[in-house]
């Protein structure tokens, strides 16, 4: 953040001047100075009236969303578009930009242009906020002379990336929720209500129906060694994260995602989307060919479409065709690498990858709202099936206490 600095010059006249300036640094303000042609006496920072303590949480302080990403480069593309210079823009974003985090990562980029840098260069500085992806495309429009067309189409691709997760994850949402309210309403009836069933049945004595006897065996061992099953929980939700963040169960994980019945499809075709998106915007940027494949494997999101892609690479460099290697991976079905190969062939291999994952967007809304139909039903049922089950085998015993009544 820019900082107020007050300042004591001697002009070309001899005569003393006081002012104030605002800058990053005090180097910054006497090299301005100089250009102005004072002689600087005096720099001194002025010092804030209050200087308060930010609260800042660990994960989320420090975190730029992928929706902002595309905001400031849209922004970005627009003044640089209207003419205003690189440090101008880097400034006007700064100030507006209301993610503090942003903020301060553009103001660093801003002093590192000012120092000499180039804008990629700044920006790779920051893989945390700005990706390969993103630094490669800025490089290519740097060499182009087209950074703002580029920046743009930077927007369009993070925009389109971020409907299509807000798509996958509005798929997943509606399960999870269904199934914690299950395992909620399940473990509340296990650990309180049974209990109170079980006091009434021991007063009354007799036996018990084996349904009944079942439940109640569950409700004693979860009251009982609770702390065990919550210690497993944990420990296998721990195991589980370090197993797919390992390259072997990354690899494992994501080849299981593809092959599940329901979801497989659907992760399937939102691989494929990124995946034309991506090589698409790099193609179209100027990126050369075997670097925008090494970033498309880098930024897959999946094992398996990562893999195929580093051994594309490979095929492309020894002379082959994009197409022709694609081919031997099932993960890439035979339209995507017959449109591929007559995007080679024709010299519009972006405008058919920009066409491939169109086709898989709409694929993938369709696929959501097929889910979210059949989900929904089986969900309800399963739900109505835990509880109802139950209260049904809680009370079986009252039937037969009826039946001696009479």
């Amino acid at each position: 953040m820019a900082e107020t600095f007050t300042y004591k010059v001697r002009d070309r006249a001899g005569k003393v001047l006081e002012g104030q300036l605002e800058a990053d640094s005090a180097q910054l303000v006497v090299s301005k100075l100089r250009s102005m042609g004072y002689v600087p006496i005096d720099i001194t920072q002025q010092q804030t009236k209050s200087m308060s303590r930010e609260i800042k949480i660990p994960g989320l302080s420090n975190r730029v969303k992928l929706k902002e990403v595309a905001v400031f480069s849209r922004q970005f593309a627009t003044m640089i578009n209207a003419g205003l210079s690189l440090l101008r823009s880097l400034h006007i974003l700064a100030e507006q930009t209301e993610n503090k985090e942003l903020a301060r990562v553009a103001n660093e980029v801003r002093m590192d242009v000012e120092k000499g840098a180039s804008l990629s260069q700044a920006l790779g500085r920051h893989p945390k906020v700005f990706n390969r992806l993103y630094i490669s495309m800025v490089r290519a429009g740097e060499i182009g002379g087209v950074l703002d067309s580029v920046l743009l189409r930077l927007a369009d691709t993070i925009e389109k990336q971020v409907e299509l997760r807000r798509k996958v994850k509005s798929a997943m949402t509606y399960p999870a929720v269904v199934a914690f309210l299950v395992v909620a309403i399940v473990t509340s009836m296990l650990l309180f209500v049974i209990p109170m069933f079980e006091d009434l049945y021991t007063e009354l004595g007799g036996s018990l129906p084996a349904p009944t006897q079942f439940l109640i065996s569950v409700s004693q061992f979860l009251r009982k060694f609770w702390w065990l099953i919550f210690g497993l929980e944990v420990g296998g939700i721990v195991w589980f994260r370090k197993w797919i963040n390992s390259e072997k169960g990354r690899e494992k994980w994501d080849t299981i995602k593809l092959r599940v019945p329901i979801f497989g499809p659907l992760v399937r075709k939102t691989a494929l989307a990124r995946f034309s998106r991506t090589l698409s915007a790099l193609v179209r940027s100027g990126v050369p060919i075997l670097e925008s494949l090494d970033i498309v494997a880098e930024t897959a999101g999946n094992h398996v479409v990562a893999t195929a892609v580093r051994d594309t690479q490979q095929a492309v460099k020894a002379g082959e065709p994009l197409a022709r290697r694609l081919e031997e991976h099932p993960v890439f079905p035979p339209m995507v690498v017959q449109m591929m190969a007559v995007g080679e062939e024709t010299g519009a291999l972006d405008e058919m990858l920009d066409k491939i994952a169109d086709f898989y967007d709409q694929e993938v809304e369709a696929t959501v709202d097929a889910l979210t139909s059949l989900i929904e039903p089986l969900l309800i049922v399963v739900m109505g099936g835990a509880v109802g089950g139950m209260v049904i085998a809680l009370y079986m015993p009252m039937f037969n206490i009826i039946k001696l009544i009479k």
